[in-house]
């Protein structure tokens, strides 16, 4: 009996992806705006539905996120909370976003502790620099890698930090496109 491939396709149905294909468009706009709330975005990516496959779901929706505008960035950012503060409800986004910031208060040593602190602190800076909140894609990352992180970003011009959180935006609705399909799997 011949050896399976990973260069075989996968015929199993994907069920996550075929529930969104039969989501309405109402419905598939509603599921999108958890996983980037930009209007034109969402529009962009339910207009092309249904999707043959999870890649050309992944795809279309990347490329139109990186035409984020700073506009749509500051409209986004009102649905995302501040590092290190627990997103408030019950609903599918809030616990995402729990889920996602989870490996930053994860350490509770003194050290780690400490650092918290001065990722507080740095945040601040941050949203008095920038007038905004610190967003990245927090996802696995403890405090120390995200207050490097930050810290390096503080040196960024407003055009520079906007490209930047862009990029950010379109990592998380990638992540949460692909928690959609699997929380319906």
């Amino acid at each position: 009996m011949p050896e399976s491939t990973s260069a075989e396709p996968d015929l199993r149905p994907d069920l996550g992806l075929e529930r969104l294909n039969a989501l309405s468009e109402e419905e598939l706009r509603t599921e999108l705006a958890r996983c980037l709330d930009v209007e034109r975005w969402v529009r962009a990516v339910a207009a092309v539905a249904p999707y043959a496959d999870r890649a050309a779901l992944l795809d279309t929706a990347d490329a139109h996120a990186r035409a984020i505008t700073a506009d749509e960035v500051a409209s986004a950012l009102a649905r995302h909370p501040r590092i290190g503060e627990k997103a408030q409800g019950r609903d599918t986004e809030a616990a995402w976003s729990r889920g996602e910031q989870s490996a930053f208060a994860a350490d509770t040593d003194d050290a780690a502790v400490r650092v918290q602190r001065i990722f507080q602190y740095a945040q601040r800076e941050y949203e008095e620099r920038f007038g905004q909140i610190y967003l990245v894609c927090a996802s696995g990352r403890g405090a120390r890698d995200l207050l490097a992180d930050l810290v390096g970003r503080l040196d960024n011009d407003r055009d520079t930090e906007l490209a930047v959180v862009g990029d950010e935006l379109r990592g998380i609705a990638a992540l949460r496109l692909v928690k959609l399909l699997e929380a319906t799997a």
